[in-house]
C-alpha cells in the first residue's frame, strides 16, 4: 500500500529514509485496514481482550528469549504500550514537525503490525481523519483540510490528535498496567517527546525538536503531565550533554537493575553524563 495521502506523504517518505526500521503506509480512500497475520487495529487493543492479549504475548516471549527470566505483567503491559505508542505518536508529530500538518487519527483508523520481517519497529497502516494547517500551506484545499490560525492553534491540534488517538489505548492497557490517569498520562507524554527527539536527531534537527517540544508541552497542558523537561547537563571538558527527565518509568529496571537509560528518573546526573558520553563515543 502506497504512501498517498498528499497531507501527509511527504513526512512519512523522510521518516522512512531516516528510520527505515519502521514501515508506514496509507490505505487508499474506501480501502480498508490490512488485517490477519501480524495486524492489529488500534481499537482492538484499546477494547482490552483477547487481541491486547495475544499482543503482550509478543512481548512476553521477547522478554523471556532476550534476558532469560519472565516479567512481572504489569511490566509486560507497559512494554507494550511502549512498543506501540511510541511509533502511533510520530504519525502526528513528523508531519507537524516536518510540514506544519497535524493529521487526526481516531484508533479505528490505524492498525499495526510488529511482526513483518525486516522492520524491527514494525509497520502501520493509518488513513487520516481530516488534519490542520496553517493559512497559505498549499495543503489548505484538499479534502479534509482545516486551517488554524497560527502555530500555537497548530499545537493545539497536536495535543488534541495525540490525545484522541491514545486515551482509548491507554484505557486498553490501564488495568494490566496497573496504572491509572496521571500515570498513563505521563508515559504518554515520554512517547511524544522521545519519539519526535529521537527522529529529529536522525534529521539532523535535534535543537529545533527541542525547542519546539518545550512550546508544545510547556506544562499545564492536561491530559499531558509536566513540561518537555528538557535540562543541559556538563561534561568533564565543560561539553554540554542534553538530557531530559521523564514524566515515567519504563519499568525496564525490573529486568536489568544496572541498566537504566539517560532519561531515566532513577538515574542521577553523574551516570546520565557517563551513560551520554558512552552514546556519544
Amino acid at each position: 500500500m502506497p504512501v498517498s495521502h498528499p497531507a501527509v506523504a511527504d513526512s512519512y517518505a523522510r521518516l522512512s529514509e531516516v528510520l527505515p526500521g519502521l514501515g508506514v503506509t496509507v490505505p487508499e480512500s474506501g480501502q480498508e485496514l490490512p488485517g490477519g497475520g501480524g495486524w492489529v487495529a488500534a481499537s482492538a487493543l484499546a477494547a482490552g481482550g483477547a487481541e491486547l492479549e495475544a499482543f503482550l504475548a509478543w512481548d512476553d516471549a521477547q522478554v523471556v528469549r532476550d534476558y532469560g527470566q519472565r516479567a512481572r505483567p504489569d511490566v509486560i503491559a507497559s512494554f507494550g504500550l511502549h512498543r506501540y505508542a511510541w511509533p502511533a505518536c510520530l504519525l502526528i508529530t513528523v508531519p507537524w514537525f516536518l510540514h506544519r500538518r497535524v493529521p487526526r487519527y481516531p484508533a479505528a483508523h490505524v492498525a499495526y503490525d510488529r511482526t513483518a520481517e525486516g522492520l524491527p519497529l514494525g509497520r502501520m497502516a493509518a488513513r487520516p481523519a481530516g488534519f490542520a494547517c496553517l493559512p497559505g500551506d498549499p495543503a489548505a484545499a484538499l479534502p479534509g483540510a482545516r486551517v488554524v490560525a497560527d502555530e500555537e492553534a497548530l499545537r493545539a491540534e497536536v495535543r488534541a490528535a495525540v490525545a484522541e488517538h491514545l486515551e482509548p489505548v491507554l484505557a486498553g492497557f490501564g488495568p494490566r498496567m496497573r496504572r491509572r490517569g496521571r500515570a498513563l498520562w505521563g508515559m504518554a507524554t515520554d512517547e511524544v517527546v522521545e519519539g519526535l527527539w529521537y527522529v529529529a536527531h536522525l534529521f539532523g534537527e535535534q535543537e529545533r525538536a527541542r525547542q519546539e517540544l518545550e512550546l508544545l508541552l510547556p506544562g499545564a497542558t492536561k491530559p499531558y503531565v509536566g513540561k518537555a523537561a528538557f535540562r543541559e547537563l556538563t561534561g568533564p571538558d565543560g561539553e554540554p550533554l542534553h538530557t531530559r527527565d521523564r514524566a515515567s518509568c519504563c519499568m525496564f529496571y525490573t529486568l536489568r537493575p544496572e541498566d537504566t537509560c539517560a532519561t531515566c528518573p532513577r538515574t542521577c546526573d553523574t551516570d546520565r553524563v557517563n551513560k551520554l558520553l558512552a552514546t556519544a563515543g
